[in-house]
């Protein structure tokens, strides 16, 4: 199935993104990094939970030319953009130096070859000015025994033909969407992002029959929220998620604050605060009884720029949270406790979207 390439520009037209377009566009200015197109972003080993049990995972995260969307500005939260290679698509060449890279990593600390890989990109793995045909056909051939791949990308670029170079390979492949939030206004005018739900539905319905599954990331708690407002709407948006056929996983990202970012301008101007770590075993207490496996890994926890506690429990509800990804047994947060979490219920009950955030 064919769909027209996305163009950033036009994509703008009309949807009242202009405003944060040209915000981040003078964020993103900023950066003078530059990248070594020959080595990944970043690799490393992890373990996962899988509708088939706990496995090995190896994640490796591709420096490309980058999410074409951020040519326009791009999403408020998201500073990966700037970790890509600036100047379009990277070399078949050196794209497949970095799977090898990777591959090198995982011999050095790995006894045997992890049965699950990711990869990522600042992108989409399925978008070809990112990653070539031939390259995708190559990496699926570097991969094919393995147990499962997942790739990341946007619906835009979901079609079964795409998916072939894995699945014709007898690899079991998922498809990971970053959705953020089935709300699309909040999706609209907080993470500036021009995904729509019907658009979402439209992929995993087109992954479902290249035989693919679906693994969706929704965003807890971007710019504009209250802490409130952020806990209803995941709860929400995990709800829908596990109703749309082939959905499978939905990985709660807790937002944190990220370089050269609309979050990160904010927060530095005392206008953001990441979520508690209260609000991501609240969400996953809260959606346990759902038909679909939810986890959560939050990235940089117990920092000011991570989503954090008081700082005395942070670790101790970071274990949980891990303990819960791998059982997914909602009683282990009947294990940890705090005083902090008679602070974090005012916030709740009491923040509103014109007095943020209520605490730090």
């Amino acid at each position: 199935m064919n769909h027209p390439e996305p163009d950033p520009e036009l994509d703008e037209q009309g949807r009242g993104m202009g405003a944060h377009n040209r915000a981040m566009g003078a964020i993103r200015a900023e950066n003078d990094q530059e990248h070594n197109r020959r080595e990944p972003t970043r690799v490393w080993l992890d373990e996962d939970n899988t509708t088939e049990g706990v496995c090995d995972s190896l994640t490796i995260v591709l420096n490309t030319g980058g999410y074409r969307w951020a040519q326009a500005g791009g999403c408020t939260v998201c500073g990966y953009v700037t970790e890509s290679v600036d100047g379009g698509t990277v070399t078949h060449e050196d794209l497949l130096s970095q799977i090898e890279e990777s591959l090198a990593y995982e011999r050095e600390r790995a006894e045997e070859p992890a049965g699950q890989v990711k990869l990522h990109t600042a992108g989409s793995f399925l978008d070809e000015r990112e990653i070539p045909a031939e390259t995708r056909a190559a990496i699926a051939e570097e991969f094919a025994d393995r147990d499962r791949i997942v790739v990341e990308s946007l619906p835009d670029f979901i079609d079964a033909e795409r998916l072939r170079a894995f699945t014709d390979r007898g690899l079991e492949i998922d498809v990971a969407v970053g959705l953020e939030t089935v709300t699309d206004r909040i999706r609209h005018d907080c993470v500036n992002k021009h995904v729509e739900f019907a658009e979402f539905e439209r992929a995993a319905a087109e992954a479902r029959a290249a035989g693919a599954g679906v693994k969706t990331y929704l965003l807890l708690k971007p710019p504009f929220l209250s802490e409130g407002e952020a806990i209803a709407d995941m709860e929400r948006s995990i709800r829908r998620c596990a109703d749309v056929e082939g959905c499978h996983t939905v990985s709660m990202n807790p937002c944190n604050v990220q370089r050269y970012s609309t979050v990160e301008r904010l927060y530095s101007e005392d206008g953001y605060r990441p979520p508690w770590l209260w609000s991501v075993t609240a969400v996953l207490e809260a959606t346990a009884d759902t038909d679909v496996l939810v986890v959560s890994d939050p990235i940089g926890h117990g920092s000011d720029r991570g989503p954090h506690n008081c700082g005395e429990c942070d670790s101790r509800v970071q274990r949980a949270i891990k303990d819960f990804n791998l059982r997914q047994d909602p009683t282990v947060f009947e294990q940890v406790s705090c005083s902090c979490e008679r602070t974090w219920a005012a916030v709740r009950e009491r923040e509103r979207g014109y007095c943020l955030p209520l605490t730090n």
